[in-house]
């Protein structure tokens, strides 16, 4: 299984450390019920990895670890063909040693849209909710963050995530733990908090920016983006079957409404400050996610539209701050 002792070692002398209290019990009890085919099969794979240190290591501008000529091209294409059996892969690009892992998202343009917007990330803590592979949490990393902590249920993503942490000398200032938001403490620990493609995801989007919120220290920045309308603040779009061929979707509010909602919870100076469509080019089928992607879910006579009606994915990002007061 992965061995979370040194994440726990890494809190125990940092701000974190009462996270200890209830962790190592939540993570012992996913090792006992996520004994499956898959999961072995992943774990042996990581196992395979060659272990390389490099001293090559970009997280600033692009992820990039190591150089290709470095290696021989048989030990390029060793190493190619085991990442490939952590297909799909999402969120990225990553290149490793050479090797483009060109995922189903280009998560570099959204850090793009987001970086101009937010405080300064150096010496910070931050936690990424629903980090998917990770992607968004080297990019921090290379902006200065100090400890980053991913959460996100997916064995695959945990996995994906290991690997390139693997070839990335094994940084223990980044870490991803298997857990969703709801089962997080009131840790109020974290400088910024980013919860990136997640609310549309929750059943109760109210609960969920309260359990962002609970995460931050007073006056941390949260980094909210989400799927939006166009509407005023009363229009919530609520699938009644799915959104974009995916059944776990259940409101997506207008950018107005969004920021209401926030500000209901009592963050303070909310403000959307990017609005995007997302088009194919952002997401799109390629070697490395051979599904189906975001043209298949549009309508191929009108791609404002998804193809069961709804307007196509717009995107908006919102950055909000922890009020310094108690809430009432």
């Amino acid at each position: 299984m992965i061995d979370f002792t040194p994440f726990y070692s890494c809190i125990a002398k940092n701000r974190l450390s009462h996270w200890l209290r209830t962790l190592p019990s939540q993570l012992h009890e996913w090792e006992n019920t996520h004994v499956n085919k898959k999961l072995a099969g992943w774990i042996r794979v990581l196992n395979r990895l060659p272990k390389i240190h490099t001293e090559h290591i970009e997280l600033k501008k692009q992820i990039k670890i190591g150089k290709a000529n470095l290696l021989s091209p048989g030990e390029c294409k060793k190493i190619e063909n085991l990442l490939q059996k952590f297909h799909p892969w999402r969120k990225g690009p990553f290149d490793i040693h050479g090797i483009h892992i060109d995922t189903e998202w280009r998560s570099d343009w959204k850090w793009d849209r987001v970086l101009p917007h937010i405080s300064s990330l150096k010496y910070r803590y931050v936690l990424d909710v629903g980090c998917g592979s990770g992607y968004h949490m080297w990019r921090m990393r290379g902006a200065g963050a100090k400890f980053v902590v991913g959460i996100d249920p997916s064995d695959l993503f945990l996995c994906q995530f290991e690997a390139i942490r693997h070839f990335a000398n094994n940084d223990q200032q980044v870490h991803l733990l298997p857990l969703g938001i709801q089962q997080l403490p009131k840790l109020e620990a974290f400088d910024s908090v980013f919860s990136m493609g997640v609310l549309y995801h929750r059943k109760s989007p109210i609960d969920h920016i309260i359990q962002l919120q609970d995460q931050l220290v007073a006056g941390g920045e949260l980094i909210l983006e989400t799927l939006v309308i166009v509407g005023t603040k009363n229009d919530v779009l609520v699938p009644e079957d799915r959104y974009a061929k995916m059944r776990n979707i259940w409101f997506i509010p207008s950018a107005l409404a969004l920021k209401l909602w926030v500000e209901k919870c009592g963050f303070e100076n909310v403000r959307i400050v990017d609005i995007n469509d997302t088009l194919t080019g952002e997401q799109r089928s390629t070697a490395w996610m051979t599904n189906e992607s975001l043209a298949d879910y549009l309508d191929p006579n009108d791609p404002t539209k998804t193809i069961e009606g709804h307007p196509a994915p717009k995107r908006a990002l919102l950055i909000a701050t922890k009020s310094i007061k108690p809430l009432n």
